[in-house]
């Protein structure tokens, strides 16, 4: 059997890149043939196409990279597997994605939103990241590096401090967080909340959210740090390290792939009891999963060209479809509380966590999953 696996190659530091090459570089390593290309259009890609001649493609993406990931492999004779993330809903392509022989999802909430817009999903099946656990890993904040990393965010010795990363951080539920932490800082006071994102146009038009929020909940801004910017993959177990509470109670998570990670560096999590993080963490084991407290619903949407559609245009939806979730405040400043004041809570907690991703959420792990996926239901 001969794999080409489509991802952003060569590799880069965000979710999708990484996601692909450690699947890669998994089914390397059982002794498959396996060839990475990047999903887009190119010369290399329809070489690797026509010249390498893979059985299969699997293409990492959501589903509006069908062109590249499905169509595209087809019409060279490859049989397509797409390895789908979340991308709140499906608008189009509905028979081409209903059709396929197999297809990979990272959760089994991501595989329910496909049943819901109206996919036949018979030949789903979860698939979840990888890590590597040589790379993401408990290291001590002893260690000078990490105390330097500490340093350097103005966090004191005695404070703890508590961590949020994404691409923009209020989809990672950071506004939810203040609002726990304004609670939480009426009687412990200790703390400080780092918060790194990308330059974006998104993070850009939350900042201005997140600044008047902060304000009108009276918040100390010497307690929030901001990082902006890329970081590459290898920083970040130093950046986790530093933490001692990783927060991600995300608004909408398909996995919730740098949660996972910051379980496998050893610290504990606290997400919320939706989606993604219902699959990678264990409540009350390896951090807490607040309940839901709000859930944003539309009854209509604007579908664009970039969607597969000829123009853009609204579409109307029968029965409104949940495209947000807000985690509950009181559990957040409950657990938050909990993990802040009990040091023997918050090490155990991030010593299951390692536990869990270890045995779970390995990459060669992974690759060893979709193997036995592809064989039992792809007939070559």
């Amino acid at each position: 059997m001969k794999i080409a696996v489509l991802h952003a190659y060569p590799p880069e530091p965000d979710g999708l890149s990484i996601q692909g090459n450690l699947l890669y570089r998994g089914l390397k390593e059982l002794g498959v043939d396996v060839m990475p290309c990047h999903y887009a259009p190119s010369f290399q890609k329809q070489w690797v196409l026509d010249a390498y001649k893979p059985d299969i493609a699997i293409g990492v993406g959501c589903w509006t990279y069908a062109p590249d990931i499905i169509l595209s492999p087809q019409n060279s004779g490859v049989i397509p597997i797409p390895w789908f993330v979340a991308n709140g809903w499906v608008a189009n392509y509905h028979k081409l994605l209903s059709g396929l022989p197999l297809v990979f999802t990272t959760s089994e909430w991501v595989k329910e939103t496909y049943r819901r817009d109206g996919v036949d999903v018979k030949n789903y099946r979860t698939l979840p990241i990888g890590f590597d656990a040589d790379e993401m890993r408990p290291i001590s904040q002893s260690d000078p590096k990490v105390k330097k990393l500490r340093e350097m965010l103005g966090i004191q010795p005695h404070e703890k401090m508590i961590l949020t990363i994404g691409g923009d951080v209020t989809s990672k539920g950071a506004q939810e967080m203040f609002r726990a932490l304004a609670e939480i800082d009426k009687d412990f006071k200790e703390w400080k909340y780092v918060l790194k994102h990308w330059d974006s146009e998104s993070a850009e038009a939350h900042g201005a959210e997140e600044e008047a929020l902060l304000d009108k909940l009276g918040i100390d801004m010497g307690k929030i740090v901001y990082l902006s910017g890329a970081f590459s993959h290898d920083f970040m177990p130093y950046l986790i390290a530093a933490c001692d509470i990783y927060a991600a109670p995300s608004r909408l998570e398909g996995f919730g792939m740098i949660q996972m990670e910051a379980e496998a560096c050893g610290r504990p999590v606290i997400s919320i009891n939706v989606g993604g993080p219902v699959d990678t963490i264990v409540h009350e084991k390896t951090g807490f999963l607040a309940g839901i407290g709000e859930t944003i619903e539309l009854t209509e949407e604007w579908a664009s060209e970039g969607m597969g559609f000829d123009a853009d245009h609204k579409i109307v939806f029968e029965k409104p479809k949940v495209f947000a979730y807000r985690a509950s405040i009181s559990d957040l400043a409950k657990y938050t509380k909990m993990l802040l004041t009990d040091d023997k809570l918050r090490e155990e907690m991030g010593r299951n966590a390692r536990e869990h991703a270890m045995a779970n959420f390995q990459y060669k792990d992974v690759a060893k999953k979709a193997l036995k996926m592809i064989e039992e239901n792809i007939k070559l």
